[in-house]
C-alpha cells in the first residue's frame, strides 16, 4: 500500500485506528481456547472491527509461541485479511533486524509470497545494513523502533551523547538517510506524551505507529495534540483494550463497540485538526 492510499483510507473512514491481533491463548474465550481455534477468534475480531479501523497488526510472538499451528494461524489471518479486507493496511509486528544477508531473508519471508504484509516492525540498533534490505520492496514499509511505550525505554532510548542528542533522536535523524516518508514509519509509544513534539521536530512528515493507547494508559488526545501532522501521520494501535474487552460469548461484539468508540474519538480529532 502506498502512502497516498493509506492517507485516502484514513480520510474516507475518518479513523486512524490499528487493531492489534495478539491472541493470547490464556485470555481468549474458553470456546476458542485451542491453538487450532486462534484463526476463528481472529476472524470474529476482524469482522467486528473492520468498519472502524484502517490497519491490523498481528504480533508474531503470540503465534510463534504456539509452534507450527500458531504460525499457520498467522498465515491464515493474513490471507483472510487479504481476501476479505484488501484495503486494510497489515503490519507484521516482528521487530526483525540482523546482519544484511539475514535481514534479506526476513524481508523475503514477510514481503514475498502468499502471506506478504504491507509493513514490518524493525529494530534499528545494528545500523543501516540491517535495515536497508527491508526497504528494497516497492510499496512496502519499514516501521522502525524509535521511542517505545514500555518503562524500560528510558534505559537507552533517552540517553544523551556529548552534544545533548538523545539516542531516539539520532535514530530518527540518521535513518532518514536510508528511507523516506513513503516507505518508513516510526514506532512511538502513546505513553511518551509531549515527547511527540520533539519527535515531530525531527520527522515532521513521517507516519508514526503509536502503541499504548488503551490498556497501557496512553492518551489519544495528547498523541494527536503533539503528533498529528497535515496528513494525520498517525496509526494508533490498540490491542488488549479491544480484543480482550470481554472474555465472554459477546467478545467480538464488545470489541467492535470499543473500536467504534475509538474511531469516533479519532474522527473528532481529525475534525479538530481540520482534516
Amino acid at each position: 500500500m502506498t502512502r497516498k492510499e493509506l492517507i485516502e483510507q484514513i480520510r474516507e473512514k475518518r479513523s486512524f485506528l490499528c487493531v492489534g491481533l495478539d491472541p493470547d491463548i490464556k485470555k481468549i474465550p474458553q470456546e476458542y481456547d485451542d491453538s487450532l481455534a486462534i484463526m476463528a477468534f481472529n476472524q470474529a475480531i476482524i469482522d467486528a472491527t473492520a468498519p472502524y479501523c484502517v490497519a491490523y497488526k498481528p504480533n508474531l510472538a503470540f503465534y510463534e509461541s504456539l509452534g507450527s499451528m500458531g504460525v499457520a494461524a498467522y498465515e491464515e489471518t493474513v490471507a483472510y485479511l487479504r481476501e476479505n479486507y484488501p484495503n486494510h493496511f497489515i503490519i507484521a509486528d516482528a521487530k526483525r533486524g540482523d546482519i544484511g544477508n539475514t535481514s534479506a531473508m526476513y524481508a523475503r519471508s514477510f514481503f514475498e509470497g502468499d502471506t506478504q504484509v504491507d509493513a514490518l516492525t524493525v529494530a534499528p540498533y545494528m545500523g543501516e545494513d540491517s535495515v536497508t534490505p527491508f526497504l528494497s520492496y516497492k510499496d512496502k514499509w519499514v516501521v522502525l523502533l524509535a521511542l517505545t511505550s514500555n518503562k524500560g525505554s528510558h534505559d537507552f532510548q533517552l540517553t544523551e551523547d556529548a552534544d545533548g542528542e538523545r539516542l531516539f533522536e539520532k535514530v530518527l535523524r540518521v535513518s532518514q538517510q536510508w528511507g523516506t516518508k513513503d516507505n518508513m514509519m516510526y514506532v512511538v509509544g502513546a505513553t511518551q506524551g509531549k515527547m511527540f513534539e520533539d519527535i515531530r521536530k525531527v520527522v515532521p512528515d513521517h507516519f508514526l505507529l503509536v502503541p499504548g493507547v488503551g490498556a497501557q494508559g496512553g492518551s489519544l488526545e495528547e498523541v494527536c495534540k503533539y503528533g498529528m501532522n497535515k496528513d494525520c501521520g498517525l496509526l494508533v494501535n490498540s490491542s488488549r483494550g479491544i480484543i480482550f474487552a470481554s472474555n465472554g460469548e459477546d467478545f467480538a461484539e464488545v470489541a467492535g463497540e470499543k473500536a467504534r468508540q475509538l474511531a469516533e474519538q479519532m474522527d473528532a480529532e481529525l475534525q479538530k485538526a481540520g482534516l
